[in-house]
């Protein structure tokens, strides 16, 4: 996921970056009812309008999940991993860096730099580094949901 895509998404459905739940929900609401499947009875735009739905349900699943009140709810959590908790193992894959830490706990960091990840891997510390140069500068979302959803 890189940033493009969540520059995409906002754009999807037309919010900034500091949207609340509550405008993410509304709007996704609208945008379910001028677009649903169901609604429609020609099948190419029945099969145009899934894709779009589709598209929408990913965008809002996502934003919610890094937007900022999502984020100050796990805020005491997620300080507490990264200030307590080591690394356990790191990765990045299109665009994303994921983090494991030994507590269990997972995050995906978006919009972080290839040279910034082998800056890192190179570390003598990747901790240290992380703490320095990833925690608080990055938007992320907590991973180990997902990964338990699955």
């Amino acid at each position: 996921m890189t940033t493009q895509k969540i520059i995409g998404y906002r754009k999807l459905l037309n919010v900034t970056r500091e949207a609340t739940l509550k405008e993410l929900k509304t709007i996704y609401r609208n945008s379910m009812k001028e677009d649903h499947p169901d609604t429609i009875a020609d099948p190419v735009e029945r099969l145009a309008a899934e894709e779009r739905s589709k598209n929408i349900i990913e965008a809002y699943h996502f934003l919610v999940s890094i937007a900022p009140e999502t984020r100050e709810k796990v805020k005491a959590e997620y300080t507490a991993t990264t200030t307590t908790s080591q690394i356990s193992d790191f990765y990045m894959d299109k665009g994303v860096l994921y983090i494991s830490f030994v507590d269990g706990s997972k995050f995906e960091y978006f919009g972080v730099p290839r040279n910034t990840y082998v800056k890192m891997v190179n570390a003598e510390s990747p901790g240290r580094f992380a703490r320095r140069h990833i925690y608080n500068e990055f938007t992320y979302r907590s991973a180990s949901k997902l990964v338990a959803a699955e």
